[in-house]
C-alpha cells in the first residue's frame, strides 16, 4: 500500500470514528425489551405504538417490541414466568396473581387511575341509570371482570344485586346481543363507546354508557408490571423504559390524530376513526385530577387501599394485605 493509500485510508476510519462517536447512544446499542400487552392492539393503545414510531425508547436506548396480549390474567403470568419484561395488566389480576399463585410480579406504574368499567344500554331502552337496570338481563362472558366489581356498584347505586339476569355469553357475542334487544344491558370498557356505537348506528340504535365510577367506584385499572427478578436485576432498564412510556403518552396526548395515524400504519386492521374515539376517551384515564395531584405513573394510597377492598371482596383474598407491597414507584421519571 503506498503512503497516500495509507494516509487516505487512515483519514477514512478517523472520520468514520468520529461519525460513531457523534451517533446518539440508542443508534450504536439498542436493549431489546419485549412488551405485553393486555389484549388486542386497538386504538387505546395508539401511545404505545407511536411512541415507539417517534423513537422515545430508543431515546432511552431501547429497542421496545410490542406483543399483543390474551388478557391480564395471561400477561400477569407470562410476566411472572419470564416470557416478558413488561406488560399490561388490570391491577386485579395483579393482586390476585401474587396472592393465589404467589407470582413474583409488581406494578411500576398506573395507566388508568380510574376503572373504564361500565354497563352500555341502548337509548330505545329508556335505561337512563343503574337504579333503572332493576329487574333487566346483562350479558356477561365467563370470569367477567365487571360481574365480580357489579354488586359493589350495585350497592352504592342503591340497587338490588338478586334482581340482575345475568345473561352468559361469548365476549364477542355480548355486543350484538345488545343491539338485538336480546339482553338489557352488556358490560365494556367505555374506551369501546365509539366503535361500539358506530355498530349500533347501523341498526338504528344509539348506545348510552353507565360508568362504573359514576356511582363512586375510583378504583386503579391498567397497571405496568415487572417481574420482581427484572426489578432487582435490571433497576435502570424498568427507568429508561418508563420514562420512554412517559414522553409516549404525554406525546400522544397533545398529537391525538397523528398518534393514530402512526398506530394505524403499524396496526392496519384499526380503523383510523376507532383509533380516534379510542385514544380520546383513553387519554380521560391517564390525564385527570389524580394524575395531576400524584403524578404520572404514580398511586394514591387512598384509592389503592379502596381499589384493593374491592378485589378482595370479589376475588376472595385476604382483606388484611397490604396493596402496597405489589406496587414498586421507585422506577418512575
Amino acid at each position: 500500500m503506498t503512503l497516500i493509500a495509507r494516509k487516505l485510508r487512515s483519514t477514512a476510519l478517523a472520520a468514520a470514528t468520529l461519525v460513531t462517536a457523534a451517533l446518539p447512544a440508542q443508534a450504536q446499542d439498542l436493549t431489546k425489551v419485549s412488551f405485553l400487552l393486555d389484549w388486542i392492539p386497538s386504538g387505546e393503545m395508539a401511545a404505545y405504538y407511536a411512541g415507539k414510531a417517534k423513537g422515545f425508547f430508543e431515546e432511552e436506548g431501547l429497542d421496545v417490541s410490542i406483543t399483543r396480549g390474551y388478557g391480564s390474567a395471561d400477561t400477569a403470568a407470562k410476566i411472572a414466568a419470564g416470557v416478558g419484561d413488561f406488560g399490561l395488566a388490570d391491577i386485579s389480576a395483579l393482586f390476585t396473581a401474587r396472592a393465589n399463585t404467589d407470582a413474583p410480579i409488581k406494578g411500576i406504574s398506573s395507566v388508568y387511575t380510574h376503572s373504564p368499567h361500565s354497563l352500555f344500554v341502548l337509548e330505545s331502552s329508556g335505561i337512563t341509570s343503574f337504579k333503572d337496570l332493576e329487574g333487566k338481563s346483562i350479558a356477561v362472558s365467563a370470569g367477567n371482570s365487571h360481574r365480580l366489581y357489579f354488586p359493589a356498584v350495585a350497592e352504592a347505586a342503591g340497587i338490588d344485586d338478586s334482581t340482575i339476569n345475568w345473561v352468559t355469553a361469548d365476549a364477542s357475542a355480548m355486543a350484538a346481543l345488545l343491539i338485538a334487544k336480546r339482553v338489557d344491558a352488556a358490560p365494556f370498557y367505555s374506551i369501546h363507546e365509539y366503535y361500539q356505537n358506530k355498530a349500533a348506528s347501523q341498526q338504528g340504535e344509539k348506545i348510552k354508557v353507565l360508568p362504573f365510577v359514576e356511582t363512586g367506584f375510583a378504583i386503579y385499572a391498567t397497571t405496568v408490571i415487572a417481574s420482581e427478578e427484572t426489578l432487582e436485576t435490571k433497576p435502570e432498564l424498568a427507568k429508561s423504559f418508563l420514562k420512554g412510556l412517559q414522553k409516549s403518552f404525554e406525546w400522544a396526548n397533545e398529537h391525538q390524530e397523528e398518534a393514530c395515524e402512526l398506530h394505524v400504519a403499524q396496526v392496519p386492521e384499526v380503523a383510523l376513526d376507532d383509533c380516534m374515539g379510542s385514544i380520546t376517551a383513553m387519554m380521560g384515564f391517564v390525564f385527570n385530577d389524580s394524575q395531576a395531584e400524584f403524578g404520572l405513573g404514580h398511586f394514591d394510597p387512598e384509592r389503592l387501599a379502596f381499589t384493593y377492598e374491592q378485589v378482595a371482596k370479589a376475588q376472595d383474598l385476604d382483606p388484611e394485605a397490604d396493596p402496597m407491597a405489589a406496587i414498586d414507584e421507585s422506577f418512575l421519571p
